[in-house]
């Protein structure tokens, strides 16, 4: 069984879920889209700040989880796009504090841009839970 998780809603970026929860027999795996630094409104939150918009992207990735009875504990792969790779250090030093237990296999990549002009990070990641007895994904 596939379940689709939307807890929020900004711009139109096309037909796209920001979470998918799959049924694995005795595991749940949660993929979770590409998560950026933007408001409700879809306007970028503090453009070129790296620090900033890590955190908020991770408060995004949190959200996302917890819709789908996960936590960043539960993470086991992260995937990280930067615009500028000289902010490694800034973005690394965010990512130590969310995934101080989980420490999930990771990349971080330099990009040229993400799909929102003044968002300069975009994270994405894979998490895996037991699945609850008595069958049920919740």
């Amino acid at each position: 069984m596939i379940e689709r998780i939307n807890p929020f809603q900004y711009g139109a970026f096309g037909h796209y879920s920001q979470g998918v929860k799959i049924d694995l027999g005795t595991k749940v795996m949660i993929l979770v889209a590409g998560q950026l630094a933007l408001n409700d409104d879809g306007t970028p939150v503090a453009p070129g700040d790296f620090t900033a918009q890590t955190h908020y992207v991770f408060k995004r990735i949190q959200q996302v989880l917890e819709a789908a009875g996960a936590g960043l504990d539960d993470v086991v792969k992260a995937l990280f796009f930067l615009t500028d790779a000289s902010k490694y250090s800034e973005v690394s030093a965010v990512r130590n504090q969310y995934f101080a237990t989980a420490r999930p296999a990771s990349a971080m990549v330099e990009i040229s841009n993400t799909v929102a002009a003044g968002c300069d990070v975009e994270i994405e990641v894979m998490a895996m839970i037991d699945k609850p007895a008595g069958g049920s994904h919740e």
